[in-house]
């Protein structure tokens, strides 16, 4: 062979023997098995809560309104401040009213002084039936009279009452105690009896009510937890939070109090009641919330981190397991709700399930991996448990590189 070409020979075998020992010196060899980061599942107790939308309500409402014609003479409470039950808020010209209660009371005193005569006239004849000229008629006669009597006697009583009732009504007063509204009228305006115009409105709102709309699935789904055996509930009624416009979260812990029996077949939906000690009157009647109605715990769930957690092309959630030959499987999810970042899981999980949270974009169904024990920190960044997880916000030491974030 010519020298030329032998030196060309081996300058190819020199190159492709460097390529092989690079190849060979990379790291991970193609068809290895790829390091991801798993976490054990195991059932724990964990508490089941729903966050519904809701509105304040008072508690007691009154409208107040005449139950008398007359003027206005005078308003004797302050617009907006607290009143307590019973106590004056208009006065309306009394004048007549005194008048008709006066003339009932002389009506009265008539009816009354003509008893004693009625009454002498049937003893006197209950005497002398038979004897000279009174006969049965005559007696019976007396008898009726004296009845006529006490009847206007009678009716001369419910005028009275009827009177003082009119006359009590010039005194409009508070039937219940909270806050009153502006008024809807001033001295000197004419009002009358049973009006269809409230003259202010008195609100009690401590406690106040939250009233609370939920669909009718999720009244199912609990039910069927709690017939279930899963869902353990504490004595009494369910705890309630509220979380303010301002996502703040109310100092105060309400209870709910009841739960219409019906569904509202256009929306599908039903209305529960929770009520609020509301001492400093923060929440006011129409304001928009969100309740946290605790239902209890679950004391054998499953939670799995959402960062772990895909969905298929039917929407369904899927996660990625490492089985016990040390292959990739992905599971159908059947999750129930959110708690803080993970998923409460109903089926699909079991005790010891090896769950992929990190390195999943590198895998795929059936693939050989190695599986390394990894925790998650409050940011959801994963470490291994035996590496010091840094706290929330606070980036990894440079000298521990952070495993790969896939998912």
């Amino acid at each position: 062979m010519h020298p030329k070409a032998l030196q060309l020979a081996g300058l190819i075998g020199a190159l492709l023997l460097a390529g092989c020992s690079e190849q060979s010196g990379s790291g991970q060899p193609a068809g290895g098995a790829v390091e991801v980061g798993v976490m054990t599942l195991r059932p724990q107790n964990v508490p089941i809560t729903i966050e519904l939308p809701g509105r304040t309500s008072a508690a007691k409402v009154a409208e107040i309104r005449p139950q008398v014609d007359g003027l206005i003479q005078k308003r004797v409470f302050t617009e907006g401040g607290e009143v307590k039950a019973g106590d004056l808020l208009y006065q309306i010209d009394p004048r007549p009213y005194q008048a008709a209660y006066d003339a009932a009371a002389a009506a009265l005193e008539k009816a009354q002084a003509a008893v004693p005569s009625a009454q002498a006239k049937v003893d006197r004849y209950n005497q002398l039936v038979g004897v000279n000229t009174v006969t049965a008629q005559s007696l019976d006669d007396a008898k009726a009279a004296l009845a006529q009597a006490k009847a206007d006697v009678s009716a001369a009583e419910a005028a009275l009452a009827t009177a003082q009732i009119n006359l009590d009504y010039t005194k409009v007063v508070a039937p219940i105690s909270g806050l009153i509204s502006t008024s809807s009228v001033t001295e000197g305006a004419l009002v009358t009896a049973n009006q269809t115009t409230a003259l202010a409105t008195i609100r009690q709102i401590d406690p106040i009510n939250v009233d609370l709309t939920d669909s009718s699935t999720n009244l199912l789904r609990i039910r069927n937890l709690v017939d279930s055996g899963r869902l353990k509930r504490g004595d009494g009624p369910p705890a309630v939070q509220l979380k303010l416009n301002d996502t703040t979260i109310y100092d105060k812990t309400g209870q709910l109090r009841s739960a219409e029996a019906t569904v509202n077949e256009t929306t599908g939906t039903f209305s529960m009641r929770a009520s609020f000690e509301n001492p400093t009157r923060l929440l006011l009647p129409g304001m928009y919330v969100r309740a946290i109605v605790n239902l209890g715990s679950d004391e054998g769930a499953f939670l799995v981190p959402q960062r772990a957690v895909n969905r298929n092309a039917k929407g369904d959630a899927t996660a990625m397991f490492v089985g016990k030959d040390g292959k990739v499987e992905t599971r159908v999810l059947k999750t129930m709700q959110s708690v803080g970042s993970d998923w409460l899981v109903e089926t699909g999980v079991s005790d010891g399930d090896r769950l992929i949270v990190d390195g999943l974009q590198k895998v795929g169904d059936g693939q050989a991996v190695t599986p390394l024990e990894v925790t998650l920190d409050a940011a959801g960044v994963a470490h291994p448990v035996d590496a010091k997880a840094p706290a929330a916000g606070t980036p990894a030491p440079a000298t521990t590189p952070a495993p790969t974030t896939g998912g």
